[in-house]
């Protein structure tokens, strides 16, 4: 592959293939999402243009083994001056360090310097779930906001499919119809961050809500097609579900707290209350790590010693 042209502006054309190197090990080793890959190549050259300034001319791969932490914690600083928040700067920083041992796997580097400095501290914010009162009357208000019976359906198994089975609103609209192919069975298939596979459970209201749309549907794209579609036929938009929550949001009287994903961080909170534990919620959910299923969920130590407690067979 040869390096990009946005590349080579700040970088020699071996340290730009070196970097090009590094983003297809992520696509293809580390099966990452396109947009996470694109983010940290966004970084990445962000860190090359900070360096080529900073060194005085386009860095070479040799040069990131003299980087001090000086020059890290410079970089940090910079992008601070230019506004950035720190669960960016945290984000550029994981990017950095990643780039920097694929390389040094390579010999010719080395990231200690990289590893050295201290993250910056992502601020606690986590999304505020409905209660769940709320959720079912968005999903039961929905069908109310639409004027084609066939959109209406579509809306409502949309929102059921966010709060009933947790999905992200990216991975509701990305569905096909072949991924229903279990829905009968109660369970349906779903494509996450990554391209990586799983099969969620589906409550019968959930599934009579898919269903409903699908013969109503005045447009039947095939077993390969997608499955939610625009009024004009082609796939539906993330940004659709959007406009949507805000529309019910004024129509139920919501805080504009009440989004898309909000109802899926609804979906996780209100199993854990009702006795989930977490590692099904993880699988639930589609998280790598039950890290992330415990930040999501707002579980803190006492919950996850009780949870440890209840089922440990020596506790």
């Amino acid at each position: 592959m040869a390096p990009s042209d946005a590349l080579l502006v700040t970088m020699t054309p071996a340290m730009a293939a070196a970097v090009d190197g590094w983003l297809q090990s992520l696509a293809g080793v580390r099966r990452m999402s396109p947009k996470t890959v694109e983010a940290y190549a966004r970084d990445v050259r962000q860190f090359m243009a900070f360096l080529t300034a900073h060194l005085g001319a386009p860095p070479r791969p040799e040069d990131l083994a003299g980087l001090r932490p000086a020059d890290f914690r410079a970089f940090l600083a910079r992008r601070r001056r230019d506004g950035v928040g720190p669960t960016t700067l945290a984000r550029q920083m994981a990017g950095v360090r990643s780039m920097i041992r694929h390389l040094e796997r390579g010999g010719g580097t080395s990231s200690a310097a990289a590893t050295a400095i201290r993250t910056p501290k992502r601020p606690d914010r986590l999304p505020k779930p409905l209660a769940a009162k709320d959720a079912l009357d968005v999903i039961d208000t929905a069908e109310t906001l639409a004027d084609e019976p066939w959109v209406a359906a579509r809306d409502r198994a949309v929102l059921a499919l966010l709060y009933g089975a947790g999905l992200r609103v990216g991975e509701a609209v990305a569905l096909d119809r072949s991924d229903l192919a279990d829905l009968t069975a109660g369970t349906l298939r779903v494509t996450g961050k990554g391209g990586k596979t799983r099969i969620v459970p589906v409550l019968p209201m959930v599934a009579r809500a898919v269903a409903d749309y699908v013969a109503l549907c005045p447009w039947q794209p095939g077993p390969e097609g997608p499955l939610f579609l625009g009024v004009k036929g082609g796939r539906l938009g993330a940004r659709i579900v959007q406009l949507l929550m805000e529309r019910m949001r004024g129509a139920l009287g919501l805080p504009a707290t009440a989004t898309p994903h909000a109802l899926r961080h609804s979906f996780a909170t209100h199993l854990l209350g009702r006795g989930g534990d977490l590692r099904t919620i993880q699988e639930l959910l589609g998280h790598a790590s039950l890290s992330t299923t415990q930040v999501y969920t707002g579980v803190d130590a006492a919950r996850l010693l009780e949870v440890y407690e209840r089922a440990h067979p020596r506790a």
